[in-house]
């Protein structure tokens, strides 16, 4: 079945026996334009930090047993009631390839929804300005990368 821009479902509840034990991955897809294998692990509850782990050790599993010749390594995608943005933030997930996003399961009051969006808003302008700033901080204007002030190599 595929569904979306080149997403195609490939299994529910994938099993995955490592040292003895089984586990189970809740979803498992395929995106055909980036050629990689998405994971998708539901939580009834708030996003923890040992959910990171276990979608890790799934992503590594996939890489090694799963993956195919040719395609990117696996993404994963955490889905919970409610997230930890500064847990989330912290734990720089996204260099892992793993995102985290709430689902809801009925739309709040009008308002609610507008301060909530507006929030969401103001989280990323703020997010692109600090990727602007430690980009800028990097490297002083005019000055080469191995430079120290004065021009010297350092």
């Amino acid at each position: 079945m595929e569904f979306g821009k080149g997403f195609a479902f490939i299994e529910r509840q994938k099993r995955m026996i490592i040292d003895g034990e089984d586990f189970s991955l809740d979803l498992l897809f395929y995106q055909r334009i980036s050629r990689r294998l998405v994971a998708v692990e539901l939580k009834l509850g708030k996003f923890q930090a040992k959910d990171k782990g276990q979608l890790e050790l799934y992503l590594k599993w996939l890489s090694r047993y799963e993956r195919q010749e040719g395609e990117n390594a696996p993404v994963g995608l955490i889905l919970c009631a409610s997230t930890s943005r500064e847990q989330v933030e912290l734990l720089e997930m996204h260099k892992d390839g793993i995102m985290v996003a709430e689902y809801w399961t009925e739309l709040p009051p009008k308002k609610e929804f507008e301060r909530k969006i507006h929030t969401l808003l103001l989280e990323a302008q703020e997010r692109q300005v600090r990727r602007r700033l430690s980009s800028t901080k990097e490297t002083p204007a005019g000055q080469l990368p191995g430079q120290c002030e004065s021009g010297h190599e350092s």
